[in-house]
């Protein structure tokens, strides 16, 4: 049996508006779940991998930061949750990141930067979103991603929907988009 800690739950005003705030702790990855106070019996849900680079500091070489400001603005307006995993770099740490950030700009794609660190092109895992949604009784949702992964990976969830989440490219990671499309099966 896993052991998760849960926080309480408080409240976090943003500049899309405000939303509970709860994190889950297992083991030594820290998640967080932002929510509106109202949720349907099939709300929006975002499941949103950590990336300092796009997240907080605003890097062009992804498309992380836009997804994550997408959602907030969506689920602000029609309610639901986003699900903040910890999980650095596709999971390969911001060690690994900044590494593969390296290879990339010595001319290796984003998976090719990945093989050559010793990583699959990616290592993140959701088991952790199952746990979330049956803590907070939610069966069927409608899920706001590109990703095929995350769509298979929700065995016991009912995806309702998919909702796209649609980025524009600009000339840092065109070809990063490229490589998920063609090469990670993204529906973009």
């Amino acid at each position: 049996m896993r052991q998760i800690d849960i926080s309480k739950v408080a409240k976090l005003p943003t500049h899309y508006g405000t939303f509970n705030i709860q994190a889950f702790k297992e083991a030594d990855k820290e998640h967080l779940v932002i929510f509106t106070n109202e949720l349907s019996e099939n709300p929006i849900v975002r499941v949103h991998s950590e990336c300092l680079t796009g997240d907080a500091l605003g890097s062009k070489k992804c498309d992380c930061g836009e997804q994550l400001a997408f959602a907030q603005k969506l689920i602000a307006q029609q309610n639901g949750m986003i699900i903040y995993l910890r999980q650095e770099g596709r999971n390969i740490g911001l060690l690994g990141k900044v590494n593969a950030y390296a290879l990339q700009d010595k001319g290796f794609d984003t998976v090719e930067a990945n093989h050559q660190l010793g990583f699959r092109a990616d290592e993140r895992s959701y088991e952790m979103v199952e746990y979330i949604l049956d803590y907070f009784g939610i069966k069927k949702i409608q899920l706001l991603t590109n990703n095929p992964t995350k769509i298979e990976s929700l065995k016991n969830i009912e995806i309702t929907k998919r909702i796209p989440i649609i980025m524009d490219s600009n000339p840092y990671n065109k070809d990063y988009l490229q490589v998920k499309k063609e090469q990670m099966g993204h529906l973009l």
